[in-house]
């Protein structure tokens, strides 16, 4: 559908980019992306992916709007708390962006109800801070076929990568099982601005992703240390023998 005058001036600095465009704004607009957390990682993620006219939304999270938030999760304000994270969410991005349609999911997700939602979405955007989740969700993308990409912050530090099912490396071929030894979010300390930084490399790259333009972070461990202001990469391989995508798994 071509865009509106009201579209074309709201988007006109993607249209500017000649890797979006028209074309790709009218991609952007027709998209659906399911981001699992809309906390540290997902407010920001949801917030840049509103604005850039990313057509649906899907939001999981079944927590409520807590004070102890309000450090680093920027979409939900003093006056949130108590509120679902995904009412206060999709209250904030529905002002910023009439043109995108906000689903809420506000349930944690399981093996029963898993399968059925990620099958409505096209992308898949993890923003949790528990590794049970992001196993689940890992294994329900690769079997879906759906890309998911992935961000973790602790500390100082975050880490993010990117998962093409069948093409590339996923989250558990580089933790197999549950790492063991690292404590509870509820407990760490974690600098605020932090999951900002990662969430905004993940919309960045979910935009990415949506377009088909640009090299993504597959098969690279992107980490980033806030300390140090400093970026590297570490190489990962698809493991054959990966319990969710191991080529080889059902061999042995």
């Amino acid at each position: 559908m071509p865009l509106t005058e009201e579209q074309l001036e709201r988007y006109k600095r993607n249209l500017l980019l000649p890797e979006l465009g028209e074309a790709g704004q009218e991609k952007l607009l027709s998209s659906r992306v399911l981001v699992v957390g809309t906390g540290g990682l997902g407010s920001p993620v949801t917030y840049y992916l509103a604005a850039a006219g990313v057509g649906k939304m899907g939001l999981v999270d079944s927590d409520r709007v807590d004070l102890s938030n309000l450090q680093r999760q920027i979409l939900h304000f003093t006056r949130d708390l108590g509120s679902l994270k995904v009412d206060s969410a999709a209250r904030k991005l529905g002002e910023l962006n009439p043109d995108i349609h906000i689903v809420t999911y506000p349930y944690r997700l399981d093996r029963e109800n898993i399968g059925p939602l990620v099958s409505e979405y096209e992308l898949i955007i993890l923003c949790v801070d528990n590794f049970e989740t992001r196993l689940l969700v890992n294994e329900t993308c690769i079997r879906q076929g759906k890309p998911l990409i992935e961000a973790g912050v602790l500390g100082w530090d975050g880490m993010m990568l990117t998962v093409l099912p069948g093409k590339s490396a996923c989250y558990q071929c580089l933790f197999p099982d549950i790492p063991q030894g690292i404590p509870p979010a509820s407990t760490s300390g974690l600098l605020g601005v932090l999951p900002g930084v990662m969430g905004i490399l993940q919309a960045t790259e979910a935009i990415k992703v949506l377009l088909g333009a640009g090299r993504l972070l597959t098969d690279r461990l992107l980490l980033y240390d806030a300390l140090e202001m400093s970026f590297r990469e570490i190489a990962v391989k698809r493991n054959p023998h990966c319990p969710a995508c191991g080529y080889k798994r059902n061999q042995e």
